[in-house]
């Protein structure tokens, strides 16, 4: 299966990003409390997508399946946060990663950021280094007090 399109997401698809979020979150072995906990964070409001803060974009395949998505917030417009990047369990590993990743670096540059914040999860960390993210510290995660996650930025 191939990407036919890289769009904008529909307000009528939050439910649909936010299963996918648990889905590709739980891809990496996570128990069901840890998931859980991780809910609030990873649902996506309906507003969320209509938010001008906001860039959410799907990778969307021809049979009109959405295999990942990422939103990038602009609240701090020169240093945007990728505040999602999740790829359906089905097509972790081909490509699919990087391909969002470029379009959200993209997106970015197009709004004239200077760098991109990344909180990743300790699984990503490695892909967001190959893809020429710098570690730069570690923050507290919001879903799980008492766990910290790798800081990262893509300077642009």
């Amino acid at each position: 299966m191939t990407i036919s399109v890289i769009r904008s997401a529909k307000v009528q698809e939050a439910q649909l990003l936010s299963d996918l979020a648990l889905r590709s979150k739980g891809h990496w072995g996570y128990d069901a409390d840890f998931l859980l906990n991780c809910k609030t964070e990873l649902t996506y409001d309906p507003s969320q997508l209509l938010s001008p803060t906001y860039s959410f974009k799907i990778a969307e395949l021809k049979q009109q399946y959405i295999a990942g998505f990422f939103a990038l917030n602009f609240l701090q417009p020169e240093f945007p946060e990728l505040e999602a990047l999740f790829i359906d369990p089905e097509f972790i590993g081909r490509g699919w990663g990087k391909r969002l990743l470029d379009a959200a670096v993209s997106v970015a540059q197009h709004h004239q950021a200077q760098r991109i914040k990344i909180q990743s999860d300790p699984f990503a960390e490695d892909f967001y280094l190959a893809n020429g993210a710098i570690k730069v510290g570690e923050t507290e995660s919001q879903s799980i007090q008492g766990r910290f996650l790798p800081l990262l930025e893509i300077c642009l």
